[in-house]
């Protein structure tokens, strides 16, 4: 682990902000590192207001598709949702398909299948639309490189919107409208929405058109606060307005879907962490295992004993997901130890078997073994398919980029991407991507970085302190959980592993006569640091642990050093 302590802010900007907002220098630190300098800034930081959500009619081609939209419903078109298999796109066709169909009862919900189809548009999907009498397709969370599947859809009269986040390539699908942020000709001032996102900005300029607030569509927040936490995508700007609106209402109202799926969960208040790890996943199953319909059944259900049902099933393809997770990073694991390539710049494996729907999964867990850019491939009907995941600081995407000769589609973001290839190619690309990783990255990258926020004392970490620090959420990308240190502490003498495989180190740690309960995730192999009665430093989130419904702070340790 590599810990590096973020830059001190100017100590005079820091004390200005703490006394406007009447809080110690620690919380003003952690707002001026957040790029929040005066008390107004502080204030929508703290308190985010829909207000100020942009006007969607900013983004380039919405004019077109609000119009075109309401032509078809007006003239009693057949309107297909279409979208990914994904979280952000199962959950980006819920949000739309449900809204449309208070407009029209003439809408109907598309995804593809993962095995017969593979990701974004398919021929067989316009196909489908086509044997259907369907005149208009609205595509979420892809298209933005199906070029020849719109031009298709265009020979059998079917109208395409797009709405999509991912980049662009060299030329834009001849659609009626194409809403992506990304376009460089899109001047809409927030880049980073998801793709349920954009679907969102979608219902939000359909909603001034039809004279509607902007509160009546606080109900479907609860799939774009799901979508953003899962996608990855920055928590700041437009995104944390979105998200802190979704996780009140994932709180306060879920739908019957949401609320079916957390049925067995005991947990007062959700945060974006339990979302991704709780929601997202069970979401993800079905488009993994079976089929993402599944998923957009169960987000659009309004009948809460119908959706337990759905629920219950999407429990079982859960289970059958981390069971294949398991074994396939097993195997993997297997896989790079025999072919001597522990100390390779990249991973990357195949397998013909591997089930399709888990190789992001384990693409995601062999970065937790060996961090570095990491593809993992399986067969996919007469081609390979892969998921590639990176390191923080690493852009997967453009290496990808450099790689074209051997692949045949890809496309994604700078952590994440998904690629196809014909299996005569392998090799050479896979030369060709250790060849363009070990010659472009930085070596510091492929060692894990916690990145500290600030040094604190432990007689700083107070009730009142946390309470603040809890406001600071939704953490995510681009405004993380701020990491503590502090030097100098001791186990009070109650350190051990738990845990399967001893994998968690447990221990109460504690300097200056205060000692505080903490909780290492994988962390059981530094024991001998604690048990060496030494002095030693931890780096550490502040979280809160409940038991027998006593509620006290906690340390979750990222690592410690002596």
């Amino acid at each position: 682990m590599r810990w590096t302590l973020k830059p001190k802010p100017e100590i005079t900007g820091v004390n200005t902000l703490a006394k406007a907002l009447n809080v110690d220098t620690i919380i003003a630190t952690l707002l001026v590192q957040r790029g929040i300098q005066t008390y107004d800034e502080a204030k929508k930081f703290f308190r985010p207001s829909l207000d100020e959500l942009h006007d969607p009619f900013l983004m380039k081609d919405m004019d077109k598709a609000v119009v075109r939209i309401k032509n078809a419903i007006e003239s009693g078109e057949n309107i297909m949702v279409y979208g990914d298999y994904d979280v952000d796109g199962t959950t980006s066709v819920a949000l739309l398909s449900s809204y449309l169909k208070t407009l029209s009862p003439q809408v109907t919900t598309y995804i593809p299948d993962r095995y017969n189809e593979g990701y974004g548009i398919s021929y067989t999907g316009i196909d489908y639309a086509h044997d259907n009498d369907i005149s208009l397709i609205v595509a979420l969370d892809c298209g933005i490189k199906a070029i020849e599947k719109v031009a298709y859809a265009t020979s059998k009269n079917i109208d395409f919107i797009i709405c999509d986040h991912h980049r662009p390539g060299d030329k834009i699908p001849d659609a009626v409208a194409v809403l992506d942020p990304k376009r460089e000709d899109c001047e809409y001032p927030y880049k980073e929405l998801c793709g349920c996102g954009v679907g969102f900005k979608l219902i939000q300029a359909l909603a001034i058109d039809q004279n509607q607030e902007i509160e009546d569509l606080l109900p479907y927040l609860d799939l774009v606060a799901t979508a953003i936490g899962a996608d990855i995508v920055p928590i700041t700007g437009e995104n944390r307005i979105l998200a802190f609106y979704g996780l009140q209402v994932i709180n306060a109202a879920p739908r019957a879907g949401f609320k079916a799926m957390l049925s067995e969960v005991k947990k007062e208040n959700l945060t974006i962490t339990d979302v991704v790890f709780i929601i997202a996943p069970r979401i993800n199953a079905a488009g993994r295992m079976k089929h993402g319909l599944h998923a957009v059944t169960l987000l659009t259900e309004e009948n809460y004993e119908i959706a337990l049902q759905y629920a219950s099933e999407i429990e079982v393809y859960n289970s059958d997901r981390k069971d294949a997770d398991k074994s396939i990073t097993k195997e993997a694991l297997a896989q790079i130890l025999h072919h001597k390539e522990e100390d390779r710049y990249t991973t990357v494996v195949y397998d013909e078997k591997w089930h399709k729907g888990v190789i992001g999964i384990v693409a995601s867990r062999l970065t937790e073994t060996y961090y570095r850019p990491t593809l993992v491939f399986t067969k996919s009907g007469d081609k390979l398919a892969a998921s590639a995941r990176s390191v923080k600081g690493f852009d997967v995407y453009n290496a990808l980029n450099e790689c074209t000769d051997y692949i045949e589609q890809f496309g994604g973001h700078k952590y994440a991407a998904g690629l196809t290839l014909l299996e005569e190619q392998y090799e050479a690309f896979k030369q060709k991507f250790e060849d363009v990783v070990s010659s472009t990255i930085d070596t510091a990258l492929l060692t894990p970085e916690i990145a500290i926020d600030t040094a604190i004392e432990f007689e700083q970490i107070t009730p009142k302190f946390f309470r603040i620090l809890k406001q600071f959420g939704p953490f995510g990308p681009g405004n993380m959980t701020p990491v503590f240190m502090t030097e100098g502490v001791k186990d009070t003498g109650y350190g051990k592993c738990v845990g399967e495989d001893d994998k968690h180190l447990k221990c109460k740690i504690q300097k200056n006569g205060i000692a505080i309960g903490t909780i290492g995730f994988g962390l059981g192999n530094k024991h001998k640091i604690i048990a060496s009665k030494q002095d030693f430093k931890a780096a550490f989130t502040i979280d809160e642990n409940e038991w027998n419904g006593v509620v006290s702070l906690q340390l979750k340790l990222k690592d410690i050093s002596e």
